[in-house]
């Protein structure tokens, strides 16, 4: 085994472009976009290198178009973008959810809505990247707030995609994709990949979509004698469009029945001081450092606070914060949006209990803007 490993001066985005080579991603489809370009730019030179393939695509929606046919293919595939690709993907993801095809889409935030401030930082794409497309699909989101994050986070969502076949998206921001940090990565034998199930049965009993006795059927690349239908439409376990509700029903229960039977491995956080806190803040991105930061400092004067960090955001991890809000009398969510997670927060833990934090010009808060809060609530 080889267990040597390196430190390395890496940009967010590079750490994301190299997260996603270690996983076992052999296509990459995009378009340039502020400030997401340097993970196309690396992995132009990278997956060649690696056997695989980078196409530059006319647009987001043919990039996501073809991140998916190169997945059904048999490729670990991804895209990634900002807000404004997002929001241009947002069919293709719901295709992806209803035929539950294997994809990462990377979205490094920026300063919206509309083009906005393309190198300026925000958080505004939390929604959008549950919610963005029609219809009720369920949804993997994980958010980084480091460069090392970015890498482990960026493995992870491959793994995710691939054991749950399901589209998943890494939401960063434009701070923790242009930031550089030293990090050490894991030597490759190191780093655990998740490979596409197999299928013992033959190609004539083969059903893509069946619905039982696994969650996640196995789903076998096109050109491998495995021959099944694809559509955007709903579908009976072959694959073929259906209008019978006694087909559609147990196939819509059992995407959301894969994720919320697997929340225990799906749910990433980080807690700290917890426990005996009387204030909690709750954040995610580079929100989280400055947060970290107000967090100690408050200590630092003998408040109680404590510190929950989210790295899914999709689905909500409502157990975690349901638990700590039982005890607390007040919640501080800080983002760099008008107030998105904090809805969740307050859904779980009672409007009277959350005050939020927020701020939407471009501009990172300050650990003094959080300390205030803090301290106004607790005194």
């Amino acid at each position: 085994m080889n267990t040597s490993i390196h430190s390395v001066l890496m940009q967010g985005d590079e750490a994301c472009a190299e997260g996603a080579i270690a996983a076992g991603c052999r296509f990459f489809a995009g378009y340039p976009i502020t400030p997401a370009t340097e993970i196309a730019e690396l992995l132009a030179r990278r997956l060649p290198q690696v056997g695989g393939v980078f196409i530059q695509m006319e647009d987001e929606i043919a990039s996501l178009a073809a991140v998916i046919g190169a997945s059904v293919g048999g490729a670990k595939a991804m895209t990634a973008t900002s807000g404004p690709g997002l929001s241009l993907m947002q069919e293709h993801i719901g295709y992806a959810a209803m035929a539950e095809i294997p994809c990462v889409i990377v979205d490094v935030q920026r300063l919206g809505p509309a083009t906005g401030r393309p190198t300026s930082p925000a958080q505004g794409d939390v929604m959008a990247a549950r919610w963005g497309s029609h219809g009720d699909y369920p949804i993997i989101v994980l958010s980084p707030s480091s460069v090392r994050e970015v890498f482990d986070l960026t493995v992870k969502a491959f793994n995710f995609a691939e054991q749950y076949r399901t589209p998943v998206i890494l939401l960063m921001d434009e701070v923790i994709g242009h930031m550089r940090e030293r990090v050490t990565l894991p030597p490759p034998d190191a780093i655990e990949r998740t490979e596409r199930a197999v299928t013992t049965v033959p190609p004539e009993w083969y059903k893509p979509y069946e619905n039982f006795p696994a969650d996640v059927p196995p789903l076998l690349p096109f050109g491998e004698g495995y021959r099944y239908h694809i559509t955007g439409l709903h579908h009976d376990e072959r694959g073929y469009p259906t209008e019978q509700v006694d087909e559609i029903r147990p196939w819509l229960d059992r995407i959301f029945r894969k994720i919320e039977r697997n929340l225990s491995d799906i749910l990433l956080y980080e807690e700290n001081g917890v426990e005996d806190a009387e204030t909690l803040v709750i954040a995610y991105g580079v929100t989280a450092r400055v947060a970290r930061h107000a967090v100690e400092m408050s200590r630092e004067r003998g408040r109680k606070v404590g510190f929950l960090k989210l790295q899914t955001l999709w689905p909500f991890p409502e157990e975690v914060v349901e638990h700590a809000a039982a005890r607390l009398h007040r919640i501080v969510v800080p983002e760099l949006n008008m107030g998105q997670l904090a809805r969740e927060v307050e859904r779980v833990a009672g409007r009277h209990k959350v005050h939020r934090i927020n701020r939407a010009d471009g501009e990172i808060m300050q650990p003094s803007e959080i300390v205030a809060v803090i301290e106004g609530w607790t005194v």
